[in-house]
């Protein structure tokens, strides 16, 4: 037999089985069943009853669960209504926070914006009240300075008069030894008895006719790093010198001895000036500013600040030992009152200034820039007045002659250029072929008596020209390197220069 019909009558076997088992356990039951059949058919009729209750309890109940049904939908309508409701209130309950949150935020800001305003309105109301003060200060200041300028013009004219009457003294003796000369033929000492007089009359207390020096007499080393600014004083023939080692020396020229030490300049000195009646020295300084001393004392009067450049050239006025006027690097001349000790006006140019000086009249400022212009200022008003091209490259010195009506100016275009004041022309031209230059602040000087020019060349030499002639008449050697400086004695010798190793050189 194959394995299928095994299975199969295995499985026939085993129905045959169960139905037997079934038919057993039906006969075993049988009594049971019977038995409790009949309690139920007594009870029948009072299940019946119960069960009809039972139904119509269950159709209540339907009843009521479709009420029930029909209120809940309802309500889960109503509720879904609530719930949307309640979402839109929380959205705009949250939309509210952000704002509330960013109106807190701004009025944070603005408190805070007004406390800075709030600040800074005291701090204006502050300066406004500081300001005010400041102006009435200033106002009481002009004030006062509005009646001493009066008072100084009126001395001023009293000066002038007084001037006047000297003058016409001096035009009298003048006419007189004209008349002797006419008288004696003696016609260079009448001219030398002449200019003695009118040059008494202007101040000095005795006047030497210039020569043109030809001897070295004193070899000095004066200061470390350079000497660039000396100047005489104008009645003993002491030198004046300032250098890179921030010292001002004065010394004695007959025994070239030094006799006294200036302290506390702060920076190199580029130039120094001294007063008419010998009592004050004036520096200007690559500090920025100047330096006033009192010659008697040794000691420092002022500290002048104002510059915000170096200063390269100073000049007191020939009238009033009162007015200075210093040029710096910021493009600024600026006129200091010496008593008072602070500035009165500035003038701003284009183009940075040189070299200075004031007219012997002390009414104007003569300028020399690097554009190559001499330029006039009027000392009151601070307006300029005229300007001249005087040089194809930077002006580096300016020298007004003893008697005011010509003007020497140096430039780097290695010429030397004779001006007269009063028109601006040339007068006379001085050049020479080995003669150069050495810097932007190279002084050149005029003798006392306006007949000879002396200045300085970057190979060590110092030229002496006749003015009269246009023309070299000697030529000085004894510096090794570039000469910076030259000055001459009010009382006609000697010679004085600088060069840039610190060397001083006094010739005869």
């Amino acid at each position: 037999m194959s394995e299928d019909e095994i299975a199969m009558d295995a499985i026939k076997h085993a129905l045959k089985a169960l139905r037997k088992r079934h038919v057993l356990e039906e006969g075993a039951h049988s009594p049971a069943f019977v038995a409790l059949s009949r309690p139920l058919v007594a009870q029948g009729s009072e299940w019946k009853e119960k069960a009809e209750n039972l139904e119509l309890e269950l159709q209540q109940c339907y009843k009521a669960q479709s009420r029930l049904s029909e209120q809940l939908v309802v309500e889960v309508a109503e509720s879904r209504a609530s719930k949307a409701l309640a979402q839109e209130k929380e959205a705009l309950i949250s939309e509210l926070q952000n704002e509330l949150t960013e109106t807190r935020d701004k009025c944070t800001h603005l408190t805070a914006l007004l406390e800075e305003k709030t600040k800074a309105l005291e701090l204006v109301m502050s300066e406004h009240g500081a300001i005010k003060a400041e102006l009435e200060e200033i106002t009481l200041r002009a004030k006062n300075a509005a009646s001493e300028n009066r008072s100084l013009i009126d001395r001023w004219m009293l000066q002038k008069m007084q001037d006047a009457e000297r003058l016409n003294e001096a035009n009298a003796l003048y006419e007189d030894m004209l008349d002797r000369l006419k008288a004696s033929g003696l016609e260079q000492l009448a001219r030398q008895q002449v200019d003695g007089v009118v040059r008494r009359s202007q101040g000095a207390e005795f006047y030497v006719e210039s020569t043109f020096p030809t001897v070295s007499k004193h070899k000095i080393p004066a200061h470390e790093g350079g000497c660039a600014a000396i100047i005489f004083d104008y009645s003993s023939g002491k030198l004046v010198s300032g250098g890179q080692d921030r010292t001002i020396k004065m010394w004695d020229t007959n025994t070239g001895s030094l006799s006294r030490s200036l302290f506390g300049c702060l920076g190199s000195v580029l130039d120094i000036t001294i007063t008419h009646d010998n009592k004050s020295i004036i520096a200007a300084s690559s500090s920025n500013n100047l330096y006033v001393w009192d010659v008697n004392s040794g000691r420092m009067n002022h500290t002048l600040t104002g510059h915000t450049d170096k200063v390269c050239a100073v000049d007191v006025s020939k009238v009033s030992s009162r007015l200075v006027v210093s040029a710096a690097y910021d493009r600024t001349i600026k006129i200091w009152d010496l008593f008072k000790g602070y500035c009165t006006n500035t003038l701003i140019f284009h183009s940075n200034c040189n070299a200075l000086c004031f007219s012997m009249d002390g009414q104007t400022i003569c300028s020399g820039h690097v554009d190559g212009n001499l330029r006039l200022w009027d000392i009151q008003t601070g307006k300029l007045l005229s300007e001249v091209a005087a040089h194809s490259m930077a002006v580096t010195s300016i020298s007004p002659s003893r008697n005011g009506n010509m003007i020497l100016t140096s430039g780097r275009d290695n010429l030397h250029n004779l001006f007269d004041i009063r028109s601006l022309e040339v007068c006379g031209t001085l050049k020479a072929s080995g003669n150069r230059v050495a810097s932007n602040w190279s002084r050149s000087c005029l003798s006392p008596d306006d007949g000879y020019v002396a200045a300085g060349s970057a190979d060590g030499s110092v030229y002496i020209w006749s003015v009269s002639k246009s023309s070299i008449v000697s030529t000085l050697k004894e510096h090794n390197t570039s000469v910076l400086c030259c000055s001459w004695s009010g009382l006609g010798k000697p010679l004085a220069s600088s060069d840039k190793s610190g060397i001083i050189c006094t010739w005869t």
